[in-house]
């Protein structure tokens, strides 16, 4: 899969109340939840966002709270996927359950600024800043994950699996 976006930056330890403020959870419909998907780290975030962009954050993305709130939060605005340093482990398993592709690479996290056209190669495990012309290396998903992103979620995968 290969797929490109402009990057959105945030820094470290962005957690699930800056994703998505616990103010708007009175709601679980995907479309509500867009609207204010980053709003407390940047408040024009989801008028500005581009179906395809790239989140790119520091350490410990998405630590906080359990709930899948915030990985559907960026899955729905548009975001194609999160590059950060290294993720809260319940984002990362909540972001896969529901589609969202999250990569961990620290170098990319740290050197690629707000505005780059950032490519991303999962086949070849690259991310390319095509802005600077560096590339990155990631963190593999494992193939039984990238299926689950594939299918858009566990609960799609494991319906088209019972198809099978």
């Amino acid at each position: 899969m290969k797929f490109q976006g402009k990057a959105w930056r945030f820094g470290d330890d962005i957690d699930t109340d800056a994703i998505i403020p616990a103010r708007y959870l009175n709601t679980s419909d995907p479309a509500e939840l867009a609207l204010h998907c980053m709003e407390d780290a940047d408040p024009q975030f989801s008028s500005k966002v581009s179906k395809g962009d790239i989140i790119v954050a520091g350490k410990n993305f998405g630590s906080g709270s359990s709930r899948e709130h915030a990985p559907l939060a960026i899955k729905t605005s548009g975001v194609s996927c999160v590059i950060a340093s290294s993720f809260a482990r319940i984002f990362y398993r909540n972001a896969f359950n529901i589609g969202l592709l999250i990569l961990e690479s620290p170098d990319a996290a740290v050197n690629i600024r707000q505005g780059d056209l950032v490519e991303v190669d999962t086949d070849q495990g690259v991310i390319k800043n095509l802005t600077s012309s560096k590339d990155y290396k990631f963190i593999p998903v494992p193939p039984f994950m990238q299926q689950i992103i594939a299918a858009g979620g566990l609960i799609n995968y494991l319906k088209l699996r019972k198809e099978h």
